[in-house]
This record gives C-alpha cells, structure tokens and sequence, in this order.
C-alpha cells in the first residue's frame, strides 16, 4: 500500500531595471513561500552569475538529501535501539555541465560523522547508513550515485 504526501511552494520573481547596455542576463534573484514558513531568498550559484550571498537550487538540492539521509539514518537507529549523542556531516555534490548550458548531479558524497553511547554498536551503527539511503526519499529520486563516508565512535 502506499500513501500519496503533497507539498508545495510558491515562487515570484519580478525583472529589475536593466542597464544602459540592456544586457540580455536576466538577474537571478527571487523568493520561495511556502504556507506558515519563513520565505527563502534564492538566486543562482555565483558560478552562474548569481548572488552568491544567498541560497541557490543547488545548495537547497544537496542540503535536502543531508537532511534526509541524516532522519531516515535517526529512524533506524531507533529501530535498532541506538542511542545516538551527535549527527553531522560535510557533503560533497558533483554537478557537470555540457556545452548546451545543461547539466545535472552526477555524484553525491556524505561524510556523517556519528557518536553513539554504546561501543558495542559501533559496527551496527555503522553500517545503518545503508538502511538510512534505503529509506532516504530524497535519495530514491537521484539518478546518481549517493555514497556515504560514515564514521562512527562512541563516547
């Protein structure tokens, strides 16, 4: 059985004045709502001519699927009876691109570093990673390869 979730998310954009020289580079800045949260001001990557000062599609893309892998990976070490004490981590995402402007993600790197109270479960703890990309919703939508470098100790 499955089950259908909905989300959405509103966004506007307005031209700025243009230049003497009418450039035809349309700036990149603009806003995300989404119902009963704080807006998101978003523009592009500064590598494609955006305001780097502010989040972009790709940061929000790479810091959805750390946040994803990092609650399924909670969610199974509660199945597992873990205690988990701290959670972080240091992506690394691969985007290329092609010659026609287009591109994608190609690979995704997660370096979770984990404490846990039992050194006993160290090993278990470990390998829940793969359990946690499993269930990962974010990560069963890529085309591409999410990899994790999971260090775990226990304190």
């Amino acid at each position: 059985m499955s089950f259908k979730h909905y989300f959405k998310a509103g966004l506007i954009w307005f031209r700025q004045e243009q230049s003497a020289s009418l450039s035809k580079i349309y700036h990149k800045s603009h806003r995300i709502s989404i119902q009963g949260k704080a807006d998101l001001q978003v523009s592009a990557a500064k590598a494609f001519k955006g305001d780097p000062t502010l989040h972009n599609p790709e940061d929000l893309f790479l810091s959805s699927l750390v946040s994803c892998h990092m609650m399924s990976y909670l969610y199974v070490c509660s199945k597992n009876n873990i205690d988990v004490i701290s959670y972080t981590d240091n992506a690394e995402a691969v985007l290329e691109t092609r010659s026609d402007a287009s591109g994608r993600f190609v690979q995704v790197d997660l370096f979770p570093e984990v404490i846990i109270s039992d050194p006993d479960k160290i090993a278990l703890a470990t390998s829940l990673h793969q359990e946690a990309n499993q269930l990962c919703f974010i990560a069963n939508s890529c085309n591409f390869p999410v990899r994790h470098h999971a260090v775990c100790r226990a304190i």
